[in-house]
């Protein structure tokens, strides 16, 4: 099942742009803090009875695990979030063009980090499908237009925000790499929410966005429920299956199926036609992460000769 390992990742990053469009606009009107937390608990409450039959292997881990899954808690689940949120948040949800270009360089954290940090080594050419993809992942966003940065005043914050998220999530891709080198994905699942839940729940008292509970209509408890079990906790848990079986580097490019996914669904559910280019540019991303995960094969079948 390893060479099939890229293809989870794949469909995790499809269910986030599914969550992306069709879920979570629908809890705009709630703090970000707010939503982040119940987003994290409510997935993490549903896990509670498999998480306590993982007890024994918790109290395995080693420092170093805690301390990759307290990274994960910190970046991937606060930080990362609140973050892209709030560079949203800056270009008033319109003008997306800063927010996602900046977006792009997600993994190129995450293929630094992993080189720095886990001693990843990939075959050249794995760099330059990494490039394609990135061209590839241009286009179905942008086609042949230059990014429209004028966002007003609050162009920079935006800027800043943005690049916090990229390198958020790339290094929570990197240290999940990590943390599942000595627990199952199942824990490391477990851990990932319960974490973060923890974390937030902190964040949202110190806020006062706890205070906003009563705020929440019966619609957006339907549309948490639907998130925990599909794109926030099954999408982690088969995230997590396909990352302990690849390389950092390799999941991060997978991971771009997240923001093709969107654009495609932007098509379908509100009728935002993709020019040409913008088409040709989802084929160029597809078939760049198909190399990749070729590529991942490879490195499998060497570790096990």
């Amino acid at each position: 099942m390893k060479k099939f390992a890229p293809l989870f990742i794949v469909i995790a990053a499809v269910l986030w742009g599914v969550d992306g469009i069709v879920l979570t606009p629908q809890l705009f009107s709630l703090p970000v803090p707010l939503v982040v937390f119940l987003l994290h608990a409510l997935a993490f409450i549903l896990m509670l009875p498999m998480f306590i039959k993982e007890l024994n292997e918790i109290r395995q881990m080693k420092k170093g695990d805690w301390g990759a899954f307290i990274w994960i808690a910190i970046f991937g689940g606060a930080v990362g979030t609140m973050a892209i949120v709030k560079a949203l948040f800056y270009v008033n949800f319109v003008n997306l063009s800063i927010v996602i270009l900046l977006q792009k360089l997600q993994p190129v954290f995450a293929i630094l980090l992993a080189w720095l940090i886990l001693k990843e080594r990939l075959p050249k050419r794995f760099f330059l499908w990494t490039v394609l993809a990135l061209s590839g992942s241009y286009l179905v966003t942008f086609g042949l237009n230059l990014p429209n940065l004028n966002t007003g005043e609050k162009t920079i914050a935006a800027a800043l925000f943005s690049l916090l998220a990229a390198f958020a999530f790339g290094s929570s891709t990197v240290f999940g790499k990590r943390g599942l080198q000595n627990v199952g994905y199942r824990v490391g699942t477990y851990l990932r929410f319960g974490l973060t839940s923890i974390l937030m729940l902190l964040i949202v008292l110190t806020t006062g966005d706890l205070a906003q509970l009563g705020n929440v209509s019966s619609f957006q408890w339907l549309i948490f429920l639907i998130t925990a079990l599909t794109t926030g906790g099954t999408a982690i848990f088969i995230y997590y299956w396909g990352l302990k079986r690849v390389t950092a580097s390799v999941a991060t490019i997978c991971e771009l199926a997240f923001p093709l996914t969107a654009i495609i669904l932007e098509y379908i559910i509100r009728g935002h036609a993709l020019s040409w280019i913008q088409w040709l540019g989802a084929i160029i991303l597809g078939y760049a992460i198909y190399r990749v995960s070729a590529i991942n094969k490879e490195v499998i079948q060497k570790q096990s000769l």
